[in-house]
């Protein structure tokens, strides 16, 4: 009977410790890494930037917001039918929010972009940084690993993402994903960067959702 249930103990440490190790697999963070190069025979597609775009989503106790931010310009590199190397300018002073209407919706874009006084570096601060930039590192197995740089802080990130090349088109569909905003100095309601705000917060994660157009030049 002890043998026994020393083995069931002991097979039940193994199991936890066996979903533990693959939690933190999965949740490890990805590390910085150089950027793709494209190859001499790489063709270059340019991203369509009107039919391209990031919808965003945000979240504090009281409601969730969310809208879409444009892309200024990018290029993607294929060789042999498949995306080798890439990167795309994001147009930070696009941000717009979509639940929202009138002077709480201006309000609300102000705010994350830093063009109100005093707030600047709330979010975004887009009259310092108008832009941020994503450089494709590597895909496989449709996880797609890249550099993205906010505010001139540059941290790594990957999503899963649907590709597809497609004679002259390119289509790229990611699932949503989030980031910490944090990371990129994004620090205003912040309970991992400040004490005693009760339920006066905003979660560090924005889901980021991408969707590519790009034709080849």
């Amino acid at each position: 009977m002890k043998s026994n249930l020393l083995k069931i103990t002991l097979l039940a440490f193994i199991t936890v410790g066996a979903m533990s190790c693959k939690n933190n697999e999965k949740n490890a963070d990805v590390e910085v890494a150089e950027a793709a190069e494209a190859t001499e025979t790489a063709v270059a597609y340019t991203v369509d930037t009107a039919a391209s775009t990031i919808k965003w989503e945000g979240k504090k106790p009281t409601a969730t917001h969310h809208g879409t931010i444009s892309l200024a310009d990018g290029t993607l590199f294929v060789n042999n039918g498949e995306i080798e190397a890439g990167d795309f300018t994001i147009d930070m002073k696009s941000i717009k929010v979509e639940d929202l209407e009138g002077e709480s919706k201006a309000n609300l874009e102000a705010h994350l972009m830093g063009t109100v006084e005093g707030k600047e570096g709330d979010f975004f601060n887009t009259n310092k940084y108008p832009t941020a930039k994503f450089e494709l590192t590597g895909i496989e197995n449709n996880m797609v690993k890249g550099n993205l740089t906010i505010k001139d802080k540059t941290n790594a990130v990957a999503f899963p993402a649907k590709v597809a090349v497609d004679g002259d088109k390119i289509t790229f569909t990611s699932e949503s994903f989030e980031i910490d905003r944090t990371k990129w100095g994004a620090n205003f309601g912040s309970k991992s960067v400040f004490d005693n705000l009760g339920d006066k917060f905003v979660h560090d994660e924005i889901k980021l959702t991408v969707t590519l157009t790009a034709t080849k030049k």
